[in-house]
């Protein structure tokens, strides 16, 4: 099982994150016969890489073979398609980098490129306008430059591994407009499938409250597709931060074997989300304001947390300290 984190450097806020997601990955996941860990790519705009939000894994189910989609804002080695209001976050080139690293066989790896004019509307990531799980592709008509011929790769490569066929399910701009999909994470939900066999789409409040995006949801359902329900739950707070509940849908699959590896201490229990619960309550402040940011009370306070955290999860300390800066908070 590889990882790779994403470098996230369009962003400077985000480019600080990859060594500490890299530390929660090694920490979870610490068996060498089992997990490979990869530096991020290199921090450079040839290498921009947002990560699994520009990725979609289908198969006839998780534990067997299928293809692996990255998608992409913009190649670094040449002219092409490409927003003019907002950047393209993810090249190519950081795609085909990870494809190599994890070893992906080309018959079942697809390289598509994100249409511009979704970027520039604000889907900065692919999981605004695609979600797939399983055999099933759900996506925006304006989803892809040469959509068609993206499906259809797709559709190719999924038939010469999977043993069921593809469902790809376009949503075209008369059904949900790429604004309305936007401004309600539509897509930017979870798809999952159920003990019985078939999936549900588990979506933002604001997919449930917009009439015209609520209605295709509907005919969704009662459609002949996999999909057979919908839940929608109230993420606000996170929506107002730009994310939906694709924020929480980082698949690792993992076989018995595998999982009998992994650090049992991260995998949600009743015991554990009441841990958790009263970490949050003892450690979040109420309020932040922007000259919290100059106490070092906020400084050691984060760190006291993230140790405690380390020891509620039963992992090593999440924080990587240097001398220097451990003399300067002294």
């Amino acid at each position: 099982v590889h990882f790779t984190p994403a470098n996230l450097v369009t962003q400077f806020h985000r480019s600080l994150e990859p060594p500490a997601t890299a530390a929660v990955f090694k920490a979870i996941f610490a068996d060498a016969s089992a997990f490979a860990h990869h530096a991020p790519l290199p921090a450079a705009a040839a290498f921009g890489d947002e990560g699994a939000a520009n990725h979609t894994r289908l198969s006839a189910s998780h534990g067997k073979p299928g293809i692996e989609i990255f998608v992409y804002g913009r190649s670094a080695a040449g002219p092409g398609a490409a927003p003019t209001l907002f950047p393209a976050r993810q090249t190519l080139e950081a795609s085909q980098a990870t494809a190599r690293l994890h070893r992906l066989d080309p018959a079942r790896t697809v390289f598509a490129q994100q249409h511009p004019a979704a970027i520039d509307a604000g889907a900065f990531h692919n999981d605004v306008v695609v979600v797939g799980n399983g055999n099933v592709l759900l996506y925006h008509a304006s989803a892809y430059v040469n959509g068609r011929e993206a499906i259809e790769e797709i559709r190719t490569k999924f038939a010469g591994c999977c043993d069921v066929p593809l469902c790809a399910i376009e949503v075209r701009e008369d059904d949900v407009s790429l604004k309305d999909a936007i401004a309600t994470y539509l897509f930017n939900s979870q798809l999952v499938t159920l003990p019985t066999g078939g999936m549900a789409l588990i979506a933002p409040l604001e997919s449930c409250e917009h009439p015209g995006v609520k209605r295709f949801i509907d005919s969704l359902v009662a459609g002949d597709n996999p999909i057979e329900s919908a839940h929608f739950l109230d993420v606000r707070h996170s929506m107002r931060n730009g994310g939906g509940p694709a924020c929480l849908r980082l698949r690792v699959v993992l076989n018995e074997r595998e999982l009998a590896l992994m650090n049992p201490g991260v995998l949600l229990t009743d015991a554990l989300y009441e841990k958790l619960a009263d970490w949050v309550n003892r450690h979040y402040r109420d309020t932040l304001k922007p000259e919290d940011l100059r106490d070092l009370a906020l400084s050691r306070e984060s760190d006291e947390a993230m140790d405690e955290l380390a020891g509620v999860l039963d992992v090593p300390t999440l924080l990587k300290r240097d001398e220097q800066s451990v003399e300067r908070r002294t």
